[in-house]
């Protein structure tokens, strides 16, 4: 995650990370991507049920739930488990989350255990009452995944009126009073709509917007070609940066954020180098400090059936089942090959990510790389930086 507003805008600095991270609490939370501690964020994918059925699910979800869900007992279990771990966020995602009856309980129950609890939804189901007992569950914060404007987002979403309900559910949400972001997976088929949406979304008053970056898996495991070309990509990067720093500028308090592909943040620190190069070893530093692709170091998930994956889009892969071992031991005994690579993940690199002289902020996304190349280490596919830029000096 590449926070646009807290490095162009200069609201990170590396004392601060330094000064609250370390303290914790809330404040803190809002700097959690800039922390060099290696323990997780968890996204739980709780459930697969979901009512609506978008092209681009990573998870494949859809009406039928699957049997082997955790139950709420093990699920208590698991939320145990972090805590001991001191793992400051859960996730609450699907499938769609607000169809699980035990998912009030399960987010208080990790707020009591010190676990920050966030939501992912698509925000159709979010009525007053659901958004009062979201509350009164101490929910945090409230991600609803708007993907186009009404026509498009519809059609995505594969149900007609989907896009005005997600706004519903936003706007309920926000009158019981939490936080909300909009969170957009930009593809050829939407781009066009994005500079509509994140309009929306000011007007709407959302407290963030997230810019993701396509990733091949899931249902959009055949979506490469679908993708951005280089060109296009950096055009959009470049033209949400423009919006990011005059958002600044008109005092809006919406803060920009982009996900799954970190030549977003080399992209933004050479801008900062050419436009004012005194904040910008502090921004490479903050950058360092991400440290790249956290799959599997600073990043995990567990899907609805107890599986352990280094991130939501390795669902192919199990590390583990929290079933059957403690998701703690999973995470720190690693026996899994995998888990164990992408720990060391620099020096197996490849081809233009192996000799990259940003690699260590960066790295690239390894599910891209191994389903276009077949290798994972091989070079992602949706960089677009330049040969020139990328090329190592050492």
């Amino acid at each position: 995650m590449i926070g646009f507003t807290k490095l162009l805008c200069g609201s990170a600095t590396v004392s601060r990370v330094l000064r609250e991270v370390s303290v914790g609490g809330s404040r803190a939370a809002n700097l959690l991507q800039f922390t060099t501690a290696e323990r997780p964020l968890v996204v739980w994918n709780m459930t697969t049920r979901c009512n609506l059925r978008c092209v681009h699910c990573y998870n494949r979800s859809g009406e039928a739930d699957a049997e082997t869900g955790l139950t709420t007992e093990q699920a208590e279990a698991l939320i145990d488990d972090l805590a001991g771990m001191a793992v400051p966020v859960l996730l609450f995602s699907g499938g769609e989350p607000v169809l699980r009856p035990d998912l009030f309980h399960l987010a208080e129950y990790a707020t009591v255990r010190g676990i920050r609890a966030v939501l992912s939804t698509n925000g159709t189901l979010i009525t007053e009452e659901v958004a009062a007992d979201l509350a009164k569950a101490r929910f945090q914060y409230v991600g609803v995944s708007i993907d186009g404007l009404a026509v498009v987002h519809d059609s995505f979403r594969g149900r007609e009126g989907a896009f005005e309900n997600g706004w519903e559910g936003i706007r309920a949400a926000q009158t019981a009073g939490l936080r909300t972001g909009v969170r957009f997976t930009v593809t050829q088929d939407n781009a066009s709509d994005l500079p509509g949406v994140l309009q929306r979304a000011v007007a709407e008053e959302v407290d963030r917007f997230c810019l993701y970056h396509l990733v091949y898996s899931g249902r959009a495991s055949g979506l490469a070609e679908k993708d951005l070309s280089a060109e296009q990509r950096r055009e959009m990067i470049e033209w949400l940066m423009d919006e990011t720093e005059e958002l600044h500028r008109q005092e809006k308090s919406i803060e920009i954020l982009t996900t799954d592909n970190h030549a977003d943040g080399v992209l933004l620190h050479r801008r900062i180098e050419s436009r004012d190069p005194a904040r910008a070893s502090e921004v490479l530093e903050l950058l360092s400090m991400h440290g790249g692709c956290s799959a599997g170091r600073k990043f995990a998930n567990v899907d609805a059936s107890g599986d352990v994956h280094a991130c939501q889009f390795w669902g192919h892969e199990s590390l583990g089942n929290v079933r059957e071992r403690p998701f703690s031991k999973i995470w720190t005994e690693l026996d899994s090959p995998l888990l164990v690579e992408l720990r060391r993940s620099q020096e197996l690199l490849t081809g233009r990510c192996g000799s990259c002289q940003y690699r260590a902020y960066c790295g690239g996304c390894r599910i891209r790389a191994e389903a276009v190349h077949g290798d994972r280490w091989a070079p992602d596919p949706a960089c677009y930086l330049t040969d020139e830029e990328v090329l190592s000096s050492d």
